[in-house]
């Protein structure tokens, strides 16, 4: 297992469990200007400092003062470095300066693809094995406040424990026994992730690669396996077949009509199937009498030639 690497894909989808603190909502720039024009008209009017001071000052207050979650997203507020609450989905307000916020959390599904690279087997194959891993946040607090990065822990534990499920299997498992590794992984990992507020909806293998001599062995392996199989089936079928040859050939010789009734029903066949001449030999004749029936046969069909 020392030889194995890790590497994390990094094509993950753009809806990422952590977005950025928003500086400057949309709701906030909208009031800050608001009451910036409503300063500057009231400095206009009134020919006053004083209020356009005051409006001023609280437009820039809720500039910085307004913030908007989505309805997916939470955060936590932090007052003075302590926490005091989580705030979302929808439009909240903190104190500029006095408060901070935590990264938005989207407690939405979420998606990462994990790929061991050359990992061994129990029985010491070097494998590819690439995995999904669906999670989501079902607890922001704890996701923000137990664990530094939570996306980080959950890609690497899955990264551990898919190693830990590869070096106890043989290949012949991973490849057939794929739901039974998924639900395996997915047990290992909500025992980890539960303490940061996170649990594992499923975990899919999507597919055990492996190096392409082996696979041409395991090919031919397959290949002569399978002929070994044709062979005994064959062998058998020629066992069960002069069985029955040899408990017929019981039958016809304590009763010579049954022999000459199966002799008529051949010689009738062949006739049928084939539209041609029949050549029998003459101790099949002499033995079945077969004399009068080709006799029969002939004036049943004039035309054809003796």
């Amino acid at each position: 297992m020392s030889s194995a690497t890790i590497s994390i894909m990094k094509g993950l989808r753009e809806s990422s469990p952590i977005s950025n603190v928003q500086i400057v909502s949309k709701p906030g720039l909208a009031l800050g200007l608001l009451f910036g024009v409503a300063a500057f008209g009231a400095a206009e009017v009134l020919h006053s400092i004083a209020p356009a001071v005051v409006l001023g000052l609280s437009g820039l207050y809720l500039l910085f003062a307004i913030k908007v979650a989505q309805q997916w997203e939470k955060c936590a507020v932090l007052r003075l470095g302590k926490y005091i609450g989580l705030r979302g989905p929808g439009m909240f307000h903190i104190i500029p300066v006095v408060d901070s916020l935590s990264k938005f959390v989207d407690q939405r599904v979420s998606v990462n693809d994990v790929r061991a690279e050359t990992a061994l087997t129990s029985d010491t194959v070097p494998v590819n094995v690439d995995a999904i891993v669906f999670w989501l946040v079902w607890d922001a607090q704890k996701a923000l406040l137990e664990v530094q990065d939570f996306v980080t822990a959950v890609t690497l534990a899955t990264q551990t424990a898919l190693l830990e499920s590869i070096g106890r299997h043989e290949l012949s498992q991973m490849i057939q026994q794929r739901e039974s590794l998924g639900r395996e992984l997915q047990r290992i990992l909500e025992e980890r992730a539960a303490s940061w507020g996170i649990t594992i909806q499923s975990v899919e293998i999507r597919d055990v690669h492996i190096p392409p001599n082996l696979e041409d062995a395991m090919s031919r392996q397959a290949q002569a396996e399978r002929e070994r199989q044709a062979r005994i089936i064959l062998g058998t079928a020629e066992t069960e077949i002069s069985e029955k040859f040899a408990h017929a050939s019981e039958v016809y010789q304590g009763n010579p009509v049954a022999l000459h009734l199966r002799a008529m029903n051949m010689l009738y066949e062949a006739i049928k199937e084939k539209g041609s001449m029949v050549i029998v030999p003459s101790s099949a004749v002499e033995t079945m009498g077969l004399g009068g029936i080709l006799g029969t046969a002939a004036l049943g069909n004039p035309s054809r030639p003796a």
